[in-house]
């Protein structure tokens, strides 16, 4: 039988479920009403002007300051208060996902369709994949867009009122979504081997995975694209989103990689990671407010 303490705790996880889904309701009909331009202002002017004062803004100045050295304590400032501007506008945006795919042009620039068209026309299994920059859903959207029907990995949120909205939101992007854990990997197993797409973020922190440097420090990096990759010799296209202002965009395609092989699955893999951190990182050094430094990358 539960005890009171439990009772307690389930009691209140549903008080703070509804009371949650009914802030996030808010927002969203908010976000709505103002348009995805606008929502994108809103959101940047909320969180550059809240973010900076977070505690949590506390890590990831010191994450700045030794991931990019180079930078005095005013550039580090500004490295925060444009990531946190770039979180607030791609929140804003994220409940117009749908507007941006129907008027796709109005807001996306892509550069490089012709990797992406060759990857949908193969006949073959493959991977597209990015990290936490700009608006990173614009990579699903832009997939969506040559037939690549991308099956994704989230995680879904604990609250099943906000899971609910937040998949009504993501509708957008098509393809297919795998629970984050244990049926994750499995899933985009089984999609690679039915010879289809899937999509993949690899700047997060995975406990399970690798050490591997990005800009300059060891982090934990999953090895999942490089074992699909050389396990099924596939070609792994990558995705730069770009942002040019609010709602708008710049996705490039660039070629499609393929990696070496030399039998030793546990070093080939390190490899292709050590080559993918090294991509990302570069991609942060040329704009380093456009990536998300909320996400704790690096211990402490």
């Amino acid at each position: 039988m539960a005890t009171h303490s439990q009772l307690r705790r389930k009691l209140n996880r549903l008080v703070l479920y509804r009371l949650e889904a009914v802030l996030a309701w808010i927002f969203i009909k908010s976000m709505r009403l103002l348009g995805p331009v606008a929502a994108s202002n809103t959101g940047g002017f909320i969180m550059r002007t809240l973010g900076p004062r977070l505690p949590s803004s506390a890590r990831m100045r010191r994450a700045v300051a030794r991931a990019l050295p180079e930078l005095d304590g005013p550039a580090v400032e500004r490295v925060v208060r444009q990531a946190w501007d770039n979180l607030g506008r791609t929140l804003g945006e994220y409940v117009h996902l749908d507007h941006i795919a129907a008027r796709y042009t109005d807001h996306v620039e892509l550069v490089g369709a012709e990797h992406l068209q060759a990857l949908a026309d193969d006949g073959r299994a493959g991977i597209v994949f990015t990290g936490h920059f700009a608006n990173w859903e614009m990579c699903g959207i832009t997939a969506s867009r040559f037939g690549l029907d991308l099956t994704y990995v989230f995680r879904r949120p604990n609250n099943p009122y906000v899971a609910k909205m937040l998949a009504r939101a993501r509708a957008a992007l098509g393809g297919h979504m795998v629970p984050k854990g244990k049926e994750a990997a499995r899933g985009l197993v089984d999609a690679v081997r039915a010879g289809n797409h899937i999509g993949l973020l690899i700047d997060q922190k995975l406990n399970e995975g690798i050490p591997v440097p990005f800009l300059g420090r060891d982090a934990m990096t999953g090895t999942l694209l490089a074992e699909l990759a050389l396990r099924y010799d596939i070609p792994a296209v990558p995705l730069r989103v770009i942002r040019l202002g609010p709602a708008r965009f710049r996705v490039e395609a660039l070629p499609p990689l393929r990696f070496a092989r030399s039998g030793d699955m546990r070093a080939d893999a390190a490899a292709v990671m050590h080559q993918l951190n090294d991509l990302l990182g570069d991609w942060v050094r040329d704009d380093p407010g456009q990536w998300m430094w909320q996400h704790r990358r690096w211990p402490d």
